[in-house]
């Protein structure tokens, strides 16, 4: 089935439709087993996710959450890591907490952390799946050439994805770790829905090829395209390449989202 594409006018739109799309989900299915990705795009979406639970009484404490990938070397407390950052935007939030796994950076024996969270979501199973893409068309950190029957494992992060993600460790790329512990792209795809966010020009690029372009492993997030059940959540910059969609004017009437039926 051909994904739904959504495109807000702003970020703050594109975040709110997906929290809200969350939140549904959540009120639905109590015991929602999620995966959710960290960076700069999601933190509009944590930050609507801590208002609604707030104004509607959304409760956690049957949920649990699993995070997509962390960096190898650094463990939960390291102010670099993706643990950290989720509590920090998330979960520190939420009053009860859900349940969360998360890959271990610092375990003694990556790939059997690897295989231990492998084994974790295979029991779980995974209701619904929430990602970020990269400029390179990065999901997690599965780089590109990634195979798309790729699990959970130990991956080199590329130079572009280093220098993307400097700014959170003080500009400098070559203080970003070098290597992560990543869920699969077969990881991801099994999941029952999948959710993904991007804002942004840089991102449309990106974002286009992973829609509208071939199946190709050097653009891991078009392995979505195998998935049935995919909602894309783009602000209108982010949408800029993608053609025969009525992207909305910028910012007449805050807070409007245009659904997007999917592209022929």
């Amino acid at each position: 089935m051909p994904p739904r594409i959504r495109v807000a006018e702003s970020y703050e739109a594109m975040s709110a439709a997906a929290a809200e799309a969350i939140a549904r989900r959540l009120a639905a299915r109590p015991s929602l087993r999620l995966a959710l990705p960290t960076g700069h795009t999601p933190i509009g979406l944590y930050r609507r996710l801590v208002e609604l639970t707030r104004q509607e009484g959304l409760r956690w404490d049957r949920a649990r959450v699993f995070l997509l990938d962390e960096y190898l070397g650094l463990g939960p407390d390291d102010p670099g890591s993706f643990r950290r950052y989720m509590d920090e935007h998330l979960l520190r939030h939420l009053d009860p907490a859900p349940a969360v796994d998360a890959l271990n950076g610092k375990a003694a024996d990556p790939e059997v952390e690897c295989a231990r969270y492998e084994q974790v979501l295979a029991r779980e199973g995974l209701d619904l799946v929430v990602l970020g893409i990269g400029r390179n068309g990065h999901i997690g950190f599965n780089e590109p050439g990634s195979p798309f029957q790729s699990r959970t494992r130990v991956v080199t992060l590329t130079a572009d994805t280093r220098r993307a993600n400097a700014p959170d460790f003080g500009g400098d790329p070559e203080a970003v770790p070098p290597r992560a512990l990543t869920v699969g792209i077969a990881t991801i795809l099994d999941g029952k829905e999948i959710f993904v966010l991007a804002a942004g020009e840089a991102k449309a690029p990106a974002v286009e090829r992973a829609i509208q372009g071939p199946l190709d492993p050097a653009v891991p997030a078009s392995a979505l395209q195998r998935h049935p059940k995919v909602t894309w959540f783009l602000d209108r910059d982010a949408a800029r390449d993608l053609d025969d969609l009525p992207v909305p004017p910028r910012a007449p009437s805050p807070g409007r989202v245009s659904g997007v039926g999917p592209r022929a």
